[in-house]
Parts: structure tokens; C-alpha cells; sequence
């Protein structure tokens, strides 16, 4: 085992615990960028899932479940997974959002030559995200794009993009689907897509490139973004709160059994 991937699994076995069997590693926005870094020196190829309550909810379904064990970083970006985690006696260092890690990636990745690949959203969306971030971080190099019809792409075009996608060598394929799509898509092309790293950010496209209105940062360092973005896109927001209001009292149900358990002598891990 290359030295550097040995190095990340051993932080991840420091770092990642289950909330509702989904795995979720705690770690902060630089340690997740030096995981990205071993990736790409040691020639690896992972996938990373940012996830919400939503998505934890989500995955019951057992292909969801199998593409989050796949994953190399599930990382915390619901602030419902936050609070779920420290009900659930573990010790958190907070939120990694799909949004902020992708500008700090952006920035950071400049000193070492990052080559970045968006896929995903619409072509007027992805021409606008380019043109922002170019215009935010000089010499930020965005090697291509591809944004896939609504419907699914038969298995000679999505070849197709896979080789295209390939030809462009990029470092960091943003994928910006919307979960669940995101997360499967990216569990089923692990393997073909070169790139060390694929990372689904979701509405991060539409943030970073201004055609929705991303919270004001008070908000979202309060973890209140679900408040702003229930208000700005409540047909996109409104319908998952029956998911997240699931979520919320199947991590009371665990708490209070883990708290039973604890009384009659047990211990769980990663706490």
C-alpha cells in the first residue's frame, strides 16, 4: 500500500463513525484537502459525498447505502448531522459544506496546478460558475465541462463523456447533480473516471455561479442555511423535510437506546 494512502485510512479510522449506519468522517476542511492530496500523489481514484440528513435519511435505500460505504470522505454538511453526532456521543469538529469546500479547494489546489472538470447543471449555470471562480482565484485552471440532458444518457454517450472527461486529465471532477443522482453516479463511474477525485457538491453550481442567492455568511456560520434556502427555493427544500424530520427522530430513538445501553455497562466506539 502506497505510504500516503496507508496514512489517510489510519486518520479515517480516527476520524469516522455511523450515524443511522451511514458512515460519516468529522474532520475539517484542511485535513480534507490533504486527503485529496494523497489521493493525487498516490494516483488514486475516490469519490466524496457532502451529506445532509437528507441524504442519511435516503440511504435505507440499499444502493444509496452501498454508494456512501463506497465513498472515501462522507463528510458532514447538514447541521442536523452535527447535532445527530454529538446526541450520539461522538466528539465533531464541525461542518464541511459542499460549497465552501469547493471554494477553498479552488484556492488552495492554484499552488500545486489543480486541473478542475465540472459536470453537471446547465450550460448557461456551468458558463457563469466558470466565470466567477476564474474572475475569484487567477490562474485557477477548468479543464472542461459537460452538462447532461435530463433524461438518462444511453451507454454510448455516457462512454462518450467518460473518454472526454479522461482526455481532459483533470484533478477534481465537480459533479453537480443533486443527491441522491449525485452520489450513484459517481459510485458507478469509480474506476473509469480517472481523476483522483470526484466530489458531489450539488447546489454549490448554482451558488457559485450567482443564479441562486447563496446565505448571507452570518447563516451559514450559524449552520441556519436550511432557513434561507427554505425561504429562496421552497419547492426544491420543502419536500425533504419530511425526510429530515424522519432522520431527526430515528437519531433520538438511537440516542435514547445508546444512553440505555451505556447505563447497563456498554460503550460504543469513536467517542
Amino acid at each position: 500500500m502506497h505510504p500516503i494512502v496507508a496514512e489517510n485510512a489510519r486518520l479515517l479510522d480516527l476520524c469516522r463513525c455511523e450515524i443511522l449506519g451511514f458512515p460519516i468522517d468529522f474532520i475539517d476542511y484542511h485535513t480534507a484537502f490533504e486527503i485529496i492530496q494523497g489521493w493525487r500523489a498516490s494516483k488514486d481514484r475516490q469519490f466524496i459525498v457532502i451529506a445532509t440528513p437528507h441524504d442519511v435519511q435516503l440511504s435505507r435505500d440499499s444502493e444509496l447505502r452501498a454508494a456512501s460505504i463506497q465513498a472515501g470522505l462522507n463528510l458532514p454538511d447538514g447541521v442536523g448531522v452535527v447535532v445527530a453526532a454529538r446526541l450520539l456521543g461522538y466528539r465533531t469538529s464541525g461542518r464541511v459544506t459542499g460549497a465552501e469546500l469547493m471554494l477553498r479547494v479552488c484556492d488552495w489546489g492554484r499552488k500545486y496546478g489543480y486541473r478542475h472538470y465540472f459536470y453537471g447543471s446547465t450550460e448557461d449555470v456551468v458558463r457563469k460558475l466558470e466565470e466567477r471562480l476564474t474572475q475569484q482565484y487567477a490562474g485557477l485552471k477548468i479543464v472542461g465541462s459537460y452538462c447532461p440532458p435530463f433524461r438518462a444518457l444511453t451507454p454510448q454517450e455516457d462512454e462518450a463523456v467518460v473518454r472526454h472527461i479522461n482526455s481532459c486529465q483533470p484533478d477534481i471532477l465537480w459533479v453537480g447533480l443533486g443527491a441522491p443522482k449525485q452520489q450513484l453516479w459517481m459510485a458507478d463511474h469509480l474506476g473509469r473516471i480517472a481523476a483522483p477525485v470526484m466530489i458531489g457538491v450539488g447546489a454549490a453550481f448554482n451558488f457559485h455561479s450567482g443564479v441562486v442567492k447563496w446565505a448571507p455568511l452570518w447563516m451559514r456560520r450559524l449552520g441556519m442555511e436550511w432557513i434561507y434556502r427554505t425561504i429562496v427555493e421552497p419547492r426544491k427544500i420543502v419536500p425533504r423535510a419530511r425526510h429530515t424530520f424522519l432522520f431527526g427522530v430515528r437519531v433520538v430513538v438511537q440516542a435514547v437506546a445508546w444512553r440505555f445501553a451505556r447505563l447497563g455497562g456498554l460503550r460504543g466506539s469513536c467517542r
